[in-house]
């Protein structure tokens, strides 16, 4: 389940950063000083507001998680990142043209606003990993519940749990690292 949360956060920070910096080089309407403060105060509320959103429906699918069964299918973490970033490519193509586009009146505020939604994601993960962590278990959405749609949308029911060394990923969605 965090690595559907964390698949987002890499594209979103990279052209969060990217579009940032083509606005710092555009005087903008209301001058490169004033984009580039507004876009570090959008950065700071977008991470908290991404990191805080759906938290409670997180929480109460976490603690109704049931063992994964036999018949539950569970995705490896490329092929859920490949399907979350292919499923979502032309969203984060706009969203990186509105970002630059956005830079003629904030200079940088668009892309800096993007990266903090990639951070907010990216932390939102690290917290998932700790639960995860702490109860000695990985969390997964079925892939027919989850579809290409958020891992607590309204057709997820409940979450599996497997073995820290299931699958891989690591706690929190990262990579896990061979040995």
């Amino acid at each position: 389940m965090a690595v559907a949360v964390r698949a987002g956060a890499a594209p979103l920070w990279w052209s969060g950063l990217v579009a940032a910096a083509a606005g710092a080089f555009v005087p903008g309407l209301a001058g490169r000083r004033i984009g580039l403060l507004a876009g570090a105060a959008l950065f700071l509320i977008t991470a908290a507001v991404v990191l805080v959103a759906r938290g409670g429906r997180y929480a109460e699918l976490a603690r109704g998680a049931s063992r994964a069964g036999r018949g539950d299918f569970l995705q490896d973490r490329a092929v859920t990142v490949r399907a979350w970033r292919r499923g979502r490519r032309w969203w984060l193509l706009a969203a990186f043209v509105g970002a630059v586009a956005s830079s003629f009146a904030l200079p940088g505020a668009g892309g800096l606003l993007l990266a903090g939604a990639g951070v907010g994601l990216w932390l939102k993960a690290v917290r998932i990993g700790q639960r995860e962590r702490g109860e000695d278990v990985l969390y997964w959405v079925r892939t027919d519940w989850a579809g290409h749609g958020s891992p607590v949308g309204k057709r997820v029911r409940a979450h599996r749990t497997t073995g820290p060394v299931a699958g891989d990923a690591a706690p929190g969605g990262a990579r896990r690292r061979r040995r």
